[in-house]
């Protein structure tokens, strides 16, 4: 489970976030859509302990990321939109060295090398990888740890439609048991994953629950007509 309450966040003299509460729950996955520098990915990074509310609280599984970031990490898998992978690392090096600092099992190596489908990969080096077989890379350095929490930031940006149907098979075999937070201001992907949406505009929250409810409440036509109603006058 993940709870904001309250959550703000400025940098500087700039507000990026502001009074922000939201509630993501074990066997769901969340949507959180917005346009380009909503506040989506600062949000992202307080659920994973990157970085810490200027005022408000952050829980993960009823830990509290300002007090406990290490624990926080430690039980929390991110899907970076750009991954940081380290320049010559062979996706074998870079799994185990994952591991390593997880203390992952051998046995985990092992789920996330089949999960993923690392296994035509796992000799090559990361750097000559397609964007697709990255970011499959990618979702498995977040999963090696068996994170109950995962944290996706625009997971399908620079997909083709063949990947990102991979990538929502993944999604939705992870599901179970787990709680999902997704990121994204793609429409299609919170039609094909998300059961409920928090919808942010200049760092607020301006409409949140399931697609439908939204649309209904909103009078729209679908989700996308009412993600532009909400957003267009913020």
């Amino acid at each position: 489970m993940i709870e904001l309450v309250g959550f703000s966040k400025s940098y500087k003299a700039k507000n990026a976030v502001s009074d922000f509460d939201m509630v993501c729950a074990e066997n769901e996955i969340t949507g959180l859509i917005g346009l380009n520098g909503a506040g989506k990915t600062t949000i992202l990074k307080a659920v994973c302990a990157r970085h810490f509310a200027s005022s408000g609280n952050v829980f993960v599984d009823g830990v509290d990321c300002a007090l406990e970031p290490e624990r926080v990490r430690r039980i929390t898998g991110f899907v970076q939109e750009k991954a940081d992978f380290p320049g010559d690392f062979k996706v074998s090096e870079f799994i185990r060295m994952r591991a390593e600092i997880f203390s992952a099992s051998s046995d985990s190596v092992a789920s996330v090398v089949k999960k993923c489908d690392l296994e035509e990969i796992w000799d090559e080096r990361i750097k000559n990888l397609s964007k697709g077989q990255q970011e499959r890379v990618n979702f498995a350095q977040a999963l090696v740890n068996e994170p109950s929490v995962l944290v996706l930031d625009e997971p399908a940006s620079g997909l083709d439609p063949s990947q990102i149907v991979r990538m929502r098979k993944l999604v939705k075999s992870l599901k179970g048991g787990r709680t999902i937070l997704l990121s994204t201001h793609l429409m299609q992907e919170v039609d094909a994953l998300c059961d409920k949406v928090y919808i942010i505009s200049a760092g607020r929250c301006v409409e949140f629950g399931t697609p439908s409810e939204i649309v209904v409440r909103t009078k729209s036509k679908n989700l996308e007509d009412a993600f532009f109603k909400l957003t267009s006058s913020n």
